[in-house]
């Protein structure tokens, strides 16, 4: 025999009201300190048992209360999903995150001085070529790679005792650097970027530990931006199309290799560099050394 229980409408009413949703709530201080900084989430929700956070900058947290670093600077769209069961509610805070001041370093050849600007958009990047600096870790390494109408490329640690004729470029510090793509930063002539590895072995894309390259570029026309837009599913700003029509460069390059700084003095070096005699492997003939030190 079935037998059913049959609950008045009221309680069946009053049960439901006892399943209450999750509401997320959240506050946080506004950092004024430049980044990196490190920012505490205080988690205001109720009725909720797990949460998911998104800081804006690529990185997120499931932790009640977390402290999360900031290393890029910028506005950041905070985001806590609270969960109870199959139920969820959002809230989000924008904050902005102060910009550090911009480092600076000349980089001395003997064929005169190039004087860099590093890219906050790029901490991990900046922030190593700052270290290999301050340990003179450059100082005596070969610009071992020169090809005119391209770029001059250095920072190989297996240049300083070469042998000349010595292939060079597969030396590194014992680490990469993840990619650090940013759609600002592009390779127009000047950019200061990181060497890697090819796509079949490095499909990533991270950053030699140590080898850079400063583009010298060559003259760009609109219709090859265009193409290049169609291939890499990318669109060049404004200002960045003027740039190339100015000033040439390499955008065959861009969003496949990171561009982490400029050259702000010191083009006619790189041009000098760029024009040395060669050997097969576009070696130069005459060693290019360089020193790096910081200068800010």
């Amino acid at each position: 025999m079935n037998v059913k229980l049959l609950l008045p409408i009221g309680l069946v009413l009053l049960l439901g009201a006892c399943v209450k949703e999750p509401q997320a709530d959240f506050s946080l201080e506004a950092p004024s300190q430049a980044a990196p900084v490190k920012v505490q989430c205080i988690n205001q929700s109720i009725n909720a048992d797990s949460y998911a956070w998104d800081f804006g900058d690529g990185h997120t947290s499931t932790e009640e209360n977390p402290a999360h670093e900031y290393r890029k600077f910028g506005e950041m769209m905070v985001v806590l999903r609270a969960y109870k069961d199959q139920e969820v509610s959002v809230d989000s805070m924008l904050i902005n995150i102060p910009e550090p001041p911009r480092r600076h370093a000349v980089i001395e050849t003997n064929y005169g001085n190039i004087q860099i600007e590093l890219s906050n958009r790029t901490p991990l990047h900046r922030d190593n070529f700052i270290k290999l600096a301050e340990q003179s870790f450059y100082d005596s390494l070969l610009f071992h790679r020169v090809i005119q109408g391209f770029m001059i490329q250095g920072g190989d640690p297996l240049s300083r005792n070469a042998e000349p004729g010595q292939a060079l470029g597969a030396g590194d510090p014992g680490y990469t650097i993840p990619a650090e793509f940013d759609e600002a930063l592009v390779h127009v002539r000047g950019a200061l970027a990181t060497a890697r590895t090819g796509d079949q072995v490095n499909p990533q894309k991270a950053s030699s530990g140590s080898q850079f390259y400063i583009v010298q570029g060559q003259p760009v026309s609109a219709s090859m931006l265009s193409q290049l837009q169609q291939y890499k599913g990318r669109t060049y700003s404004p200002e960045q199309v003027a740039a190339y029509s100015q000033n040439g460069g390499a955008p065959m390059l861009d969003w496949d290799y990171t561009v982490f700084g400029h050259v702000v003095e010191g083009l006619d070096v790189v041009d000098k560099i760029a024009a040395v005699a060669v050997d097969p492997n576009a070696r130069p003939l005459e060693d290019v050394r360089m020193r790096v030190r910081m200068l800010d």
